[in-house]
Parts: C-alpha cells; sequence; structure tokens
C-alpha cells in the first residue's frame, strides 16, 4: 500500500527583525480601556518577542503515514499551474483580503512559531475584542496542548514588521482560543482531527502604539460559509508561505476547484505549492471574482495540510460546527460535544 504523507504545514521564521518592546508601550491608546493584569499581560508578550526569538521562529512539519502517526520532517510538492489554476502567486489587489490576512507569533511547547490568519466579523467594533481565525494546529498541539504568546499581526503584506509600536495595525494579543472537541486532546493525526483544523483566537484591543482599539474596526471581517458546499467549486486560500521560493511577507493566494483528498480523509483540496508558514490562511468562497472579495465574503476553510510530491493544499470543510466553535470564541463558553475553550492568560496555559 502507498503510505499517505500529508505535511502539516505550520510557521516559518522571517528575517525581518526587529526592536523588542515592553510594558511601558502596551498601555497605547486604550490603556485607560485595560485592565492592570491586561497591561502586564500585554506587556509580558511583548517583551517576550525579542529579535533573537522571531529569529528562531519555525514552522512545524510533521510526515503523516498510513496509520496516523506523525513523524518529523517533510517536504511540500511545487511545480505550475494552468488552464486558469493558480498554484502560488502574489496577490497583488490589496484591499480587504490583504488587510485581513496576517501573520501569527505563538509559542507551543516551549518552542516558537508563525502561522496566517485572518479576521473574522463578530458583529461589532464596539465590544472590547475581535476573532482570527487560522488552522487547528496553531492554537493546539495534541503532544504540547494550548498555544501561548499569542500575537496577530494583520495587513502584513503592506506591513512586514513585528514592531508593534510602529505597525499601522498593530498588534493583537490572543486572551482566549478554541478549537473542535475532536481536535483535543488527540490534536491533528487522524482523519477525525484534520476534519475540524481549524480554531479561533479572541484577542484584545490593540496593545502597543496609537491606533483603533479593536481590530475588526480597522480591517473588518469575514463572514463565515457553513453551508455544504460541492467539490470543483472554485476557491482562493492565502497565506504567508516562508519556504522555498517563498519568504513570508508577501501574501500569497492559489485558486482553482476544490477536490477530494486522494486517500480519503473528509477535507477538500486545492491546486497549491504554498508551504511551512501558510497554515491557517483563510480559503475565500463567495464570488468568482476575487479581486472584489470586500463586504460579505465568506470563508470556507483554511490552510491545513499537504501531500508530498503533490501540488495540492488541503482543508477542512466548514459546516455548522464550525459555527459553533466560532461563537464560544466570541462569547467565551465550551458548547459541550462540539467546542473547547482555552483562556490564555499566563506564558503556558494548562486549560
Amino acid at each position: 500500500m502507498r503510505s499517505r504523507i500529508p505535511i502539516l504545514l505550520s510557521a516559518l521564521m522571517l528575517s525581518l527583525l526587529l526592536p523588542g518592546t515592553g510594558a511601558a508601550a502596551a498601555a497605547g491608546a486604550a490603556g485607560a480601556d485595560r485592565t492592570a493584569a491586561d497591561r502586564a499581560e500585554d506587556g509580558r508578550v511583548l517583551a517576550y518577542w525579542t529579535p533573537a526569538r522571531i529569529a528562531n521562529a519555525k514552522f512545524r512539519d510533521f510526515v503523516r503515514t498510513d496509520s496516523g502517526k506523525m513523524v518529523p520532517h517533510a517536504k511540500p510538492g511545487g511545480g505550475g499551474g494552468g488552464g486558469g489554476v493558480v498554484t502560488g502567486s502574489s496577490w497583488a489587489n490589496g484591499g480587504a483580503i490583504q488587510q485581513r490576512s496576517g501573520r501569527i507569533l505563538f509559542s507551543s511547547g516551549g518552542s516558537d512559531w508563525i502561522c496566517s490568519g485572518s479576521v473574522v466579523n463578530d458583529s461589532s467594533t464596539s465590544n472590547g475584542y475581535s476573532i482570527v481565525l487560522t488552522a487547528g494546529h496553531c492554537v493546539y498541539d495534541g503532544a504540547d496542548g494550548w498555544s501561548y504568546n499569542f500575537l496577530y499581526l494583520p495587513n502584513f503584506d503592506a506591513q512586514p514588521s513585528y514592531d508593534c509600536n510602529t505597525r499601522a495595525d498593530g498588534c493583537w494579543r490572543a486572551n482566549l482560543l478554541t478549537a473542535h472537541d475532536d481536535f483535543v486532546p488527540a490534536g491533528f493525526g487522524s482523519n477525525e482531527t484534520v476534519r475540524v483544523d481549524y480554531g479561533f483566537a479572541r484577542v484584545g484591543l490593540r496593545i502597543a502604539g496609537a491606533g483603533t482599539a479593536e481590530l475588526d474596526a480597522a480591517t473588518g471581517g469575514y463572514g463565515l460559509n457553513t453551508a455544504s458546499v460541492a467539490d470543483s467549486v472554485t476557491k482562493w486560500a492565502f497565506g504567508y508561505p516562508a519556504e522555498g521560493k517563498y519568504k513570508g511577507n508577501d501574501l500569497i493566494y492559489c485558486a482553482g476547484p476544490t477536490t477530494a483528498d486522494p486517500y480519503g480523509a473528509p477535507t477538500w483540496g486545492v491546486a497549491c505549492n504554498m508551504g511551512g508558514g501558510s497554515s491557517g490562511g483563510p480559503w475565500i468562497f463567495g464570488t468568482t471574482d476575487p479581486a472584489v472579495h470586500t463586504t460579505g465574503t465568506l470563508l470556507t476553510s483554511v490552510n491545513s495540510y499537504g501531500y508530498s510530491g503533490v501540488q495540492y493544499m488541503f482543508g477542512p470543510k466548514f459546516n455548522a460546527q464550525t459555527q459553533t466553535v466560532f461563537a464560544s470564541a466570541t462569547s467565551g463558553t465550551a458548547s459541550a460535544g462540539v467546542s473547547v475553550v482555552c483562556a490564555v492568560g499566563t506564558s503556558a496555559p494548562n486549560c
């Protein structure tokens, strides 16, 4: 039997290193609206992300065997496209897609990582928080538990900088993470868990510099498409890959009709050669022209994994349970049998 070798795509360190910041920067424009505990945690996380730690951040790169066992090291497939299919190209249209797509810094298991993510509309720009969508394996790992030191940096293509004080769209610290109940505690590995490899981070107010107090007020947010969508419908996958020809500071996209996983996993794929660093990037559905993806655009999946030598990216199919996990991120309350919630308030949460 041919061995199944999906590659878990996570994050790769970038070459753009910026000065570290301390607790004094954490007050920001919205300092009066934050508790002393919030400001202390903001300062701790900002101080944590030194240039050295950013330089040493890496992507989680795993081979998945046909038995579901995870072992380290694999390389993504490559190649070109044709017939209107885009397998990896720089997004040149800016706009809402660029503003709402960003990079994620986080720690897990004593190591530092980078993923991609996007802003989801929580129906309010004045409730003191916003919601970021990413891959489940960017918020939780079966061996290492929940992620921490979690920062989201929107619009990274236009602002390829980790300096939270000078970035126009700032930095946003997660204070709560949610994942599907089937993803916790096993983590990525089986058909059951790749099916739900998505997670949501609830971020508070901007933690450094000046500007808008809420992330979604600055960037807007996507809706979620949780209705059934057939294969062979075109999707656009976005992310910040940072290996091979990709450097991690350019928003890359793939486009094409979806297809089923060739080895029977309950996921779908799109022709794509993005690799490490793109995990958690959004899949867009809702129009035939990606250049007009603005108000009303819906997300239908995230970048999750690929197969060695196969030029496709695969991701979970959003459904009603995805909406429930999202609702748990907004409310902070788990839904029995569907979602798990972790409050992130320490350097290594134990939820």
